[in-house]
């Protein structure tokens, strides 16, 4: 696969919907030619001890961030016609569709590929499949894990050798 847009979500808490950030990276023609980042507001709009703790944002991080709607206004041209590509794509996947039902914005079906399932196909010797080492074994050094970009960009490495 040559082209394709690679996606990240992080949550607030733990309902899918509460999108808190998100980072594309757009590959064509196995290079990365463009990428985005925004953080969101989420809703709900409560922080978790422990999604803070796995990536460092809180509320007054996001309090005066746009909402979903309007951050999927500059994704949603980026990405067209384009496959969606995520690391552990169920996980993705239900945060969008969760994230579009809350703001009765009707979802489009996207199409997505995991890399998690990729590099448990063709890496099986790893000693797990988590992002920064299926990362590290396609040459990629995942720095600022679960930041959305950071971790946009490492999926994208993996897609580009993988896929």
């Amino acid at each position: 696969m040559k082209n394709f847009a690679a996606i990240d979500f992080e949550t607030a808490n733990g309902q899918r919907s509460s999108v808190c950030s998100v980072g594309v990276v757009i590959v064509r023609d196995g290079e990365v030619v463009d990428s985005y980042y925004s953080l969101i507001k989420a809703s709900p709009n409560y922080y978790t001890e422990w999604t803070t703790e796995v990536h460092g944002l809180t509320s007054a991080d996001t309090d005066n961030a746009p909402l979903f709607p309007e951050v999927w206004k500059t994704v949603r041209p980026l990405i067209k016609g384009l496959p969606l590509v995520a690391h552990n794509s169920p996980f993705d996947e239900s945060c969008l569709r969760a994230v579009f039902e809350e703001y009765g914005m009707e979802y489009p079906e996207y199409q997505f590929f995991d890399t998690l399932r990729a590099s448990r196909h063709k890496h099986p010797e790893l000693e797990n499949h988590q992002l920064h080492t299926a990362a590290a074994a396609c040459g990629f050094d995942l720095i600022n894990h679960h930041n959305a970009i950071a971790d946009a960009e490492a999926c994208a490495a993996i897609a580009i050798q993988l896929l």
